[in-house]
């Protein structure tokens, strides 16, 4: 993230402004309840990154106390740069910028990336690069629950009400397509209105599986196994927040050979996995497009993640 500080042609100096950027996502491949080093227990998740929805931040210090923030009602993200100011000791404000292309409440994170985004553009400005605990520690106190974009893509285990690691796996997910939509005239989601889900015995212990199954995932970039951990997630999640016709979509999935379906656990959102180094990927994914269409599915959409830059 970059800091401006110039000299104007008279010599007086040009306000300081930084830039920040943060990724939305789809959902999660993971989310429950997870044990600490320690055997507590925590509300935890996986995130699934998008890099083709980004939201970017721009922070132009003034002299004075006030905070401008726009647009208007990007409350959270300016309670973040205040509690960054804040963090930082300085006693002045500024001006926050947003400009974002992640739509709003269906789980694809908009309101988390705004928080992170203007994070990194208050600290860029005043000379300093935050490291991605504090960033999402600071996210945490500013939105009540957040999760894991501020670690760029490094997979991790978060507790999205805490703004703590339970367990870092170690690398990035593995190259994946994705075929991504919802359910048509699905409404906007506000997460923070919703019930924390409460999970029996049985989950929990579930929950243990499934994240060894994501860290053998990420350890030996294995797609197939990060998908059954999708899928069984996403089951999971039917008790709490369904998703119409799941099992239909897990049949589609299985059909044409993906890794599995994830879904947004707090959101409206569902994607169909394919290993990225599959065979006639983009016939494949094209089918099921057509296949969760017809199902009554919209906003049928295709993200490449971690496939440096490879065509499909």
């Amino acid at each position: 993230m970059a800091a401006v500080s110039e000299t104007a042609p008279m010599g007086k100096p040009l306000p300081r402004i930084g830039v920040g950027a943060a990724n939305g996502h789809h959902g999660e491949l993971l989310q429950g309840v997870f044990e600490d080093r320690n055997g507590q227990l925590h509300r935890g998740l996986v995130t699934l990154p998008l890099a083709k929805l980004v939201s970017k931040a721009t922070f132009t210090c003034a002299a004075t106390r006030d905070l401008t923030v726009r647009p208007v009602d990007k409350a959270k993200a300016g309670l973040a740069a205040r509690k960054t100011l804040q963090h930082l000791d300085v006693a002045e404000g500024g001006l926050l910028n947003i400009e974002s292309n992640i739509p709003i409440g269906h789980g694809y994170g908009s309101s988390t990336a705004d928080v992170v985004a203007a994070i990194r553009a208050v600290a860029a400005a005043h000379t300093v690069q935050l490291q991605s605990s504090r960033v999402s520690q600071l996210a945490v106190s500013a939105e009540r629950a957040s999760d894991a974009i501020a670690f760029n893509g490094h997979a991790v285990l978060f507790a999205q009400r805490e703004g703590t690691v339970l367990e870092d796996f170690g690398g990035a997910l593995p190259p994946l397509l994705l075929v991504g939509f919802k359910s048509t005239g699905a409404r906007p989601i506000d997460t923070l209105h919703l019930p924390p889900a409460r999970y029996d015995k049985i989950e929990i212990q579930q929950f243990h599986v499934l994240r060894a199954l994501i860290a053998y995932a990420v350890r030996y970039q294995d797609p197939n196994c990060l998908g059954r951990a999708a899928t069984a997630s996403a089951r999971l999640s039917q008790r709490h927040l369904p998703k119409q016709h799941l099992e239909r979509v897990i049949e589609i999935a299985e059909g044409a050979g993906a890794c599995g379906v994830q879904v947004a656990h707090s959101g409206s959102l569902l994607g169909i996995l394919f290993d990225h180094a599959g065979k006639n990927l983009r016939q494949r994914a094209e089918s099921v497009a057509a296949s969760v269409q017809r199902c009554g599915f919209c906003d049928i959409e295709f993200h490449q993640i971690n496939d440096d830059g490879a065509k499909w």
